[in-house]
């Protein structure tokens, strides 16, 4: 079997193949330790976390570090010597925060944690002379444990990246950091007592509800922040990747006893696990209430982790690493970015991938849009995309995708994701220099100062992923909400979600004035729906689309959907339509004049898409090609045997555009077109009067692949 590596793909291969993979007052304070000793329980000394996030600095273009096995080698004159070549070389490309990219696993290092923090405060002094930050970039919860021979190959083949120096198998008997030996604070797997293991990483996984673990890792960190000067951190990996194999501790039994009064059943009971002989992320009876409550105090036990984590960190931005926020599967590993959302600082979209596949990009417009709403709710903390790269037009690639959604760029080669490193593979900042000099040169736009035109509201309710609701169809939610982001994006409307938490607060809602989708909303809490039933009373604009209101916040069914009483009630702003993923629903609103889009493509191919965005009261209009093809690079392929992206090419043939554009919603002058792919050349673009309240305004787009902005001429 091929694999690819990259944490969406493993999600998704999990789900379809089967592979094996708030502090609460009553957390006890003290546990026996694995020493015998009395061990306290860190998390009972969480006080006084944050309201608002540590933003002490805001990235703009970052990148990655990279860190190889020589380097642990540090002190030698030939490795400072190439921090500093490499720290000069940042400097020069713009580049304002350095991520950390290697020693991963972080406890797999714990006999090296002197030679790495030392080369880490090394880095950061040079760093720091220049005024680039560094985060420190990690992975707390997992040991490289490779089981068997064709194990061990494939940890070889597909995660160089990790940089690899794990213990051997008579070694990991003994393994330990601060006397918890790792093989004492493993998982447990529910199925037959084994230490918790994920196959596509080959790792053994720590328990996030262990006291010897948590005060192991909570040890580390204090070491950690003392050592090294970091200006921030990511702890990477906050979900559980051993999924629903996993946790049957004895911590695990006695948390989801005492929080949720449920026993852990037996491994195959259907009624709680369902059908087992599906792929592990299909288990679980979401008919159960005891199900859902499991699944509830996964996320819990890690979400108290992350609490840990930044009452240590402090004023030090912490940020953790999301590729995926939307789908249920997502539950079948405790991957809750919302949850954690309160107690991060930054905010990471993984953007993966390196392969030719990588530049149809559009199915992540809604994961873009959904996690900026996210830090944006979070006090507009800093978002950013993370975006993987051999050569550097999917450098390029991934700068362009950052702006058009409107965050930072973080860019990373992947040259040890590969089987190995290509003869002619480059430099991190090599690769990411063009686009960041053009940047700093002709469009130096601060991306958290952006504001979207929002045109409509698509809700995108966390309740119904939490509960594994599905409609008659098998749908489920998260469906609904991508489809209408794609119909969005392709007819240049511009939108935002709005979630759990602001679909519960009338006021919120009331803010604005524009359309609010409710599509395939079937759970809804009675406070939500309060607060719509508050805001269409008020005379809110509502599109909803059945069905809506099933079941309730905790997934259980309701004697009557709550559609029914929206319909008896006949608010005046509320339609009724079909699904999106029925029919061609946006067409007939827009036909039928409940919406009017600020600006519409009236001449030219389809393909390029526009966002507007607002900085400092003025428009600019980003534009991104949706019609691209990747050009293979001729012999390399990555570990699924897809060719590396080495160049992109695009399908449209009509590059002369014509627009139609709102100037009751958006005033525009004469702008002028500007692209990195155009260098140091700028096109006029002179803006017509047509009908009244709308302008015209051609744009040539011919030379341009990827990405191009339309700003002020003046």
């Amino acid at each position: 079997m091929k694999h690819t590596n990259d944490r969406r793909d493993f999600i998704k291969k999990i789900s379809l193949t089967g592979l094996g993979l708030a502090l609460t007052n009553g957390f006890t304070k003290t546990y026996a330790g694995t020493t015998g000793n009395t061990l306290v329980d860190r998390r009972a000394t969480i006080v006084g976390l944050p309201q608002n996030p540590s933003v002490p600095f805001v990235p703009q273009r970052a990148a990655s570090w990279w860190v190889t096995i020589e380097d642990l080698q540090w002190s030698q004159k030939k490795i400072v010597d190439k921090i500093k070549r490499r720290a000069a070389a940042f400097a020069e490309a713009e580049i304002d925060l350095a991520i950390n990219y290697g020693c991963h696993i972080r406890f797999d290092f714990s006999n090296y944690f002197g030679q790495l923090h030392g080369y880490m405060a090394n880095v950061c002094d040079e760093l720091h002379k220049y005024n680039i930050k560094f985060m420190d970039h990690y992975s707390c919860n997992h040991v490289e444990r490779p089981r068997g021979e064709e194990e061990f190959k494939k940890l070889h083949r597909g995660q160089r990246h990790h940089v690899l120096l794990f213990h051997d198998p008579k070694a990991a008997a003994f393994a330990q950091y601060e006397g918890h030996l790792f093989n004492d604070i493993c998982e447990v797997d529910i199925r037959d007592g084994s230490r918790g293991y994920a196959r596509q990483y080959q790792m053994e996984t720590f328990c996030h509800n262990n006291p010897g673990f948590l005060d192991m890792h909570a040890r580390y960190l204090e070491r950690l922040f003392k050592e090294v000067p970091i200006d921030g951190i990511e702890v990477d990996d906050m979900c559980d990747y051993s999924g629903l194999t996993t946790c049957g501790c004895k911590y695990c039994r006695d948390r989801f006893k005492k929080d949720y009064g449920h026993e852990i059943p037996a491994f195959g009971e259907k009624s709680f696990w369902g059908d087992v002989k599906k792929p592990m992320l299909q288990w679980g009876n979401y008919e159960n209430p005891a199900f859902r409550d499991w699944l509830r105090m996964k996320t819990d036990v890690i979400v108290d982790h992350v609490k840990m984590v930044k009452r240590i960190a402090g004023d030090k931005p912490l940020m953790s690493c999301c590729s995926s926020t939307g789908p249920i599967v997502l539950n079948g590993i405790s991957l809750d970015l919302e949850k954690m959302a309160p107690y991060l600082d930054f905010f990471m979209l993984e953007n993966v991938g390196t392969n030719v596949k990588s530049v149809d990009w559009t199915h992540m417009d809604a994961e873009a849009l959904n996690q900026k709403d996210i830090a944006d709710k979070r006090g507009n903390a800093p978002a950013m995309a993370l975006s993987y790269t051999i050569y550097e037009k999917g450098g390029y690639f991934g700068w362009a995708l950052s702006r058009f959604w409107g965050v930072a760029n973080w860019s990373s080669t992947h040259n040890q994701r590969l089987e190995e490193d290509p003869a002619d593979a480059k430099e991190m900042e090599d690769v990411i220099r063009p686009s960041n000099l053009w940047e700093v040169k002709h469009s130096p736009m601060k991306a958290r100062e952006g504001k979207d035109l929002v045109e409509v509201r698509v809700v995108n309710n966390k309740l119904c992923k939490d509960n594994g609701w599905r409609d008659d169809e098998g749908q489920e939610h998260w469906t609904h909400a991508k489809t209408w982001s794609k119909k969005l994006l392709e007819n240049n409307i511009g939108y935002r979600f709005v979630r759990y938490e602001e679909l519960a607060d009338a006021p919120a809602l009331k803010k604005d004035q524009t359309p609010l989708v409710l599509d395939g909303v079937g759970c809804v809490s009675d406070a939500q729906f309060s607060a719509i039933k508050n805001y269409l009373a008020a005379g809110g604009k509502a599109w909803l689309a059945l069905p809506f209101g099933t079941h309730d916040g905790k997934g259980f069914k309701r004697p009557v959907p709550l559609s029914d009483e929206l319909r008896s009630t006949k608010y005046k702003n509320l339609v009724f339509i079909d699904s999106i993923t029925r029919s061609d629903v946006l067409s007939k609103l827009i036909a039928q004049g409940n919406l009017k889009p600020v600006i519409r493509q009236i001449a030219g191919d389809k393909g390029w898409v526009a966002r507007i965005r607002i900085y400092k009261n003025k428009p600019v209009i980003h534009l991104m090609n949706t019609a691209l093809t990747g050009i293979p690079h001729p012999s390399i392929k990555d570990n699924s045997g897809i060719s590396i992206l080495a160049d992109i090419s695009s399908k449209i043939e009509n590059n002369k555009l014509q627009y139609e554009i709102h100037t009751e919603r958006i005033k525009l002058t004469d702008l002028k077109v500007s692209s990195p792919e155009l260098a140091e050349n700028q096109r006029n673009v002179a803006v017509f009067k047509s009908k009244k309240g709308y302008s015209t305004f051609n744009v040539d787009l011919n030379g341009i692949k990827v990405y191009a902005e339309l700003i002020n001429a003046v």
